[in-house]
């Protein structure tokens, strides 16, 4: 699939990074090579890929490695698949960690809203995968839902200060952001702010992040940007899409795209050390 004319920005920073992508989910798989090349085409040079459970982690690295200086992977499990963790699980993480093409741990978090893991083994599993980063000196690749309070206090209890760390598709309330900031965290915004039925405080609230803690992120294939036109056939999310986003961030923060791109590259460059 081509980039829709409404995501291309040709002023655009040609080394924009979308930190946040599942590229290994099926509905890639006959197309895999030409999605990475269509994102390059629109911009997206870097890409990194989310690590979500140890056999997918696994993927993600071994997919990334083809690409070396253009794909990256993280390596964690997503609280989802908290339940099927053992006594491998933190090995099998810190294996993969060693290979180049992984930059942080995670996906890792706690998810309230749906329980597919129960809770006190997703906060167990959590915060040995806060140690994990702290040990191997990596930034921490976050997901929270619904689960602010226990979130935060692991993070307090097991994050060391300098340990970075990025919530990645944030769409809290402000008190949250504000907690997350005054932690030191990173921001990831994806396309729920192109979405007006749902978006209307996450457009606000984005002014309140700083330019150096803010990063743009696809979560291809999901949350494909709802005003986005012509909308994609399949309705499948694509890393091609970023500047769509980082178009929307810069009407809600009075910036412009251009602007947008560079700094959230050259901070996602900081972060990943990329």
């Amino acid at each position: 699939m081509k980039a829709s004319e409404g995501s291309k920005h040709p002023n655009a920073d040609r080394r924009t990074i979308d930190i946040g992508i599942n590229l290994m989910h099926r509905s890639f798989g006959s197309d895999r090579e030409q999605v990475v090349e269509t994102a390059a085409e629109a911009g997206v040079t870097r890409l990194i890929l989310t690590g979500t459970s140890v056999r997918g982690s696994e993927a993600a690295a071994a997919y990334a490695a083809r690409y070396p200086g253009r794909l990256y992977a993280t390596a964690g499990v997503h609280p989802h698949d908290a339940k099927s963790c053992g006594e491998s699980t933190l090995r099998s993480l810190r294996e993969l960690a060693a290979g180049d093409s992984v930059v942080a741990i995670g996906e890792c978090g706690l998810d309230y809203n749906r329980d597919f893991s129960p809770r006190e083994v997703q906060r167990e599993w959590f915060a040995k995968q806060i140690g994990l980063a702290a040990e191997l000196a990596l930034p921490l690749f976050l997901h929270e839902r619904d689960a602010h309070t226990d979130f935060a206090e692991l993070l307090r209890e097991h994050r060391p200060k300098d340990l970075s760390a990025v919530v990645h598709c944030f769409t809290g309330s402000e008190e949250e952001l504000r907690t997350y900031l005054e932690m030191g965290l990173h921001i990831g915004i994806t396309g729920w702010i192109c979405d007006e039925r749902r978006s209307g405080a996450l457009r606000e609230l984005v002014r309140l992040i700083p330019p150096n803690r803010l990063m743009i992120e696809t979560d291809t294939p999901f949350l494909t940007p709802r005003d986005l036109r012509p909308k994609p056939k399949d309705g499948r999310n694509e890393p091609a899409f970023l500047p769509h986003i980082a178009a929307a961030v810069a009407e809600c923060t009075g910036r412009s795209t251009e602007e947008i791109m560079r700094q959230t590259t050259e901070t996602a460059r900081t972060f990943f050390r990329i």
